[in-house]
């Protein structure tokens, strides 16, 4: 019996692409286009999952069913949003455009139902893994208990299968026992420039067979299936078996002509498989040879709705590049673009009519009203609201007994002990993650409290033999820490699909991952995904720069403080000490929570009721801790970005400014100068990031009227006479903090590191670069003599 939703799914399908290819010709070729540039748009990449992605979001979806669109899909994606009452016609006619419907989608620029933001670099494919694992997470901790699982669903390309990432994170799958994922592949045999390479398939199967996935290939739809059983049939199958990617991919750029000569020449002549051939038309003979599954509603409805178990399913889904336009098959067609001539040909096969390119049923045979309904009753379309929200979880009080000497990662992994310790609503929601450097990070204090996280119980051998070991790595479904393999990748996916779990599965975690600081370079195009897609988490990255000195360059980060000051939605912090870390770690759990007044904040000109993510780089250097107590304007200036640890006065000659590590050499150099310069000012920068982005939101808004905006940084620097000179000091490349003699025009000389890194101890290293007491004793004398000088002159 025919499926009675197949002349539904066929129309959608067609008006669909429709949509989706007139989408990409209006933004090209009818829009105004004032830069001249070429908009692009991928016309032939979204025609082949034009099938598959109405099968899903039509017939097969489910509310709490999770996807990331191939990027280059976006448009039909958009188009399907558009039919379903989820996307404005607006935001289709300004596709590419300001405001307008994304290149790609994305959860923060396009809203609505994008699950997962995309791009062309794997990136959302291995996301869909760790967000099935952040919702069996929550179901082992009995959250979320009363929504149905989802599925996790992935449509990838077959060139996209090329980035390492994607098997970084299969591996991390398989030994996390992964459930509920579906990765579709989109085997167009079609890369950016080429076909791709032979026997790939092959390789697909038995890579994901080998970490435990079903795999269904589709390789034919009905109407090949039903030729194949026709008197010849089988060989008609042998030669498409053997046919290279090449050749068909020119074949069906060719059309039924080419089609019939090739097949006559190759196994034409042999009687049966012969008259198979002639009794079709040309054009029957074309759409019987593209008849592929992935290009073919029933075969792919059998297909994805046979799969009754958990387990994770990849379906290669053979399927035409550019399926149903002018530019099938042709091995240019990733970027190109039909010509007008070829649209209007597309236009008249569609039956739309000029000035109705937007109507939503334009040309289909199905009465409008019938197509509204079939829409409104499928499973997907169920919930509306499928943006889910968590309540605020409450932040105690943090603080640890202090020390003498102390490190800030030190403290980090008490402050987090303590937490764990007392227990709570904040703790219990609390998730550390690490990739191999759980104890070198330490967090291993918080394990040995929490527990690590894993579906079944796995118990301690080393303790269960009475060996003596620090750790207590017993794990269980309970547990509070996901320990992964060595690769940052995955790391920050993780951190992105568990800093997403309040919108994905209304459930709030705080997300706290830690690794090695010069290794965030290693997973930074997953950083930049986490913060793009606005995921919330704190990462703790140690030891950094060169004070990790005996390690050599290899494990040295110079370039972290920029990377943390250029990332949206990331606030980054380097304190000294470890009161300062306290007050920081406080203000982040409640900050990775916040989503709500953009109103900026009168002290820092920041919009922090918007919230974000926090990253906290610190080190493992011993530093003499100051003797003080913490009041509520030294905390709110160690949150804003800086305080006065010496305030300048009214005769300073310098001022000395520094971030993290090398505050026992700030600190040493403005004592000696103490005596000689009794005026000299000494500035702890605890977020480089926050004071930089507070000074520009208030330049700004004094352009536009503002003129009482005043940031932090000026409001601190205000009293600086404006001959004194700036020096800043950092363990990091000194773009970070040069800065700041900009604020109001101060003469000001960085220092910092410039050059890989090299073993020794800090005192060799720190010499050798310039950042040592001396070296900012000496720079404060040359610049603040030279200064002066030029002032007394009026220069």
């Amino acid at each position: 019996m025919s499926d009675p939703r197949l002349p539904y799914l066929s129309a959608i399908e067609r008006k669909a692409l429709w949509l989706a290819s007139w989408m990409i010709h209006n933004a090209n070729h009818i829009r105004p286009n004032a830069d001249g540039l070429k908009i692009g748009g991928h016309q032939a990449s979204s025609a082949s999952l034009a099938t598959i992605l109405t099968a899903l979001y039509m017939a097969v979806l489910r509310p709490q069913d999770r996807v990331a669109v191939k990027p280059h899909a976006g448009p039909v994606f958009h188009a399907l949003q558009y039919l379903m009452g989820r996307q404005t016609r607006g935001k289709l006619e300004n596709f590419r455009g300001f405001g307008g419907a994304q290149s790609y989608p994305s959860r923060t620029k396009d809203g609505g139902d994008v699950d997962f933001s995309t791009g062309s670099v794997g990136l959302g494919v291995a996301q869909t893994l760790f967000a099935s694992m952040t919702q069996d997470y929550l179901k082992a901790h009995d959250w979320a208990k009363a929504r149905p699982d989802g599925r996790m669903i992935a449509l990838v390309g077959d060139a996209e299968l090329d980035e390492g990432n994607i098997f970084e994170a299969l591996l991390e799958g398989w030994k996390h026992d992964v459930r509920n994922v579906w990765w579709v592949i989109d085997y167009n045999r079609q890369s950016l420039d080429a076909v791709v390479h032979e026997g790939l398939h092959t390789r697909f199967e038995s890579l994901f067979r080998s970490f435990g996935w079903e795999v269904v290939v589709l390789k034919y739809g009905v109407l090949l299936e039903a030729a194949f059983r026709e008197p010849g049939g089988e060989k008609l199958c042998a030669w498409i078996d053997n046919c290279p990617n090449q050749l068909y991919s020119a074949l069906t750029f060719q059309g039924g002509k080419a089609w019939r000569q090739r097949l006559l020449d190759d196994i034409g002549d042999q009687g049966a498989v012969s008259r198979l051939i002639e009794r079709r038309t040309d054009a029957e003979l074309a759409a019987l040879m593209t008849n592929l599954g992935g290009n073919d509603m029933p075969t792919l409805l059998e297909a994805f709705e046979s799969v009754k178990h958990d387990r994770p399913v990849c379906f290669i889904a053979y399927s035409i590049k550019g399926f149903g336009l002018p530019l099938a098959g042709h091995k240019d067609n990733h970027s190109g673009l039909m010509t007008k001539e070829q649209m209007e040909s597309v236009r008249q096969a569609n039956h739309i009519r000029p000035g109705h390119e937007w109507d939503r049923f334009e040309g289909l045979d199905l009465p409008p009203e019938a197509l509204e309904r079939f829409i409104a009753a499928t499973p997907f379309a169920a919930n509306k609201n499928r943006r889910l929200a968590a309540e605020h979880v409450s932040v105690p009080p943090l603080a640890v007994k202090p020390q003498l000497t102390d490190s800030t990662q030190a403290g980090f992994g008490r402050l987090l002990e303590e937490l764990a310790k007392t227990g709570g609503p904040l703790a219990e929601r609390v998730l550390t993650v690490s990739p191999d450097v759980t104890v070198s990070t330490n967090l291993g204090p918080w394990v040995n409290r929490r527990g690590v996280y894993a579906r079944d119980a796995v118990k301690d051998t080393f303790r269960e033999e009475k060996i003596a070991s620090m750790q207590k790595w017993e794990a269980g479904p309970k547990g509070q820490h996901l320990e992964l393999g060595i690769a940052e990748m995955n790391l920050f996916l993780a951190l992105s699909a568990l800093g997403l779990s309040h919108s994905l599965f209304g459930e709030r975690l705080i997300p706290v991952g830690t690794l090695y600081d010069p290794f965030i370079c290693r997973g930074l195009d997953a950083l930049i995904y986490a913060c793009y897609q606005d995921a919330r988490f704190i990462l703790a990255a140690t030891p950094s720069g060169i004070t990790l000195a005996p390690e050599g360059g290899a494990h040295q980060s110079i370039a972290t403080p920029l990377i943390g000051m250029a990332m949206d939605r990331l606030a980054s912090f380097e304190p000294a000490f470890v009161d300062e870390l306290a007050v920081i770690l406080q203000w982040a759990f409640d900050h990775v929570q916040r989503d709500g007044d953009k109103t900026p904040d009168p002290l820092t000109r920041l919009p922090d009721g918007t919230g974000g993510s926090v990253y906290l780089r610190l080190t493992t250097r011993q530093v003499e801790q100051p003797y003080r107590a913490m009041n509520d304007d030294l905390a709110r200036d160690i949150v804003a970005g800086a305080y006065w640890m010496r305030e300048p006065g009214p005769n300073c000659a310098a001022i000395i400014a520094y971030s993290g590590a090398v505050a026992p050499e700030a600190i040493a150099a403005v004592g000696r100068m103490g005596e000689e310069w009794r005026d000299i000012g000494l500035l702890a920068v605890t977020s480089a990031d926050r004071l930089k982005a507070g000074w520009m939101a208030a330049t700004r808004a004094r352009q536009h009227g503002e003129d009482e905006a005043e940031s932090h940084i000026e409001r601190l620097l205000r009293p600086v006479p404006a001959h004194a000179a700036f020096v800043t000091v950092l363990d990091g490349y000194p773009a970070a903090l040069s800065w700041l003699g900009s604020v109001y025009g101060h003469r000001t000389h960085a220092l910092g590191i410039e050059h890989f890194g090299q073993c020794g101890t800090i005192a060799d290293l720190y010499r050798h670069n310039g950042i040592d007491a001396e070296s900012i004793q000496s720079a404060a004398h040359r610049i603040a003599s030279d200064r002066k000088v030029r002032w007394q002159r009026g220069v």
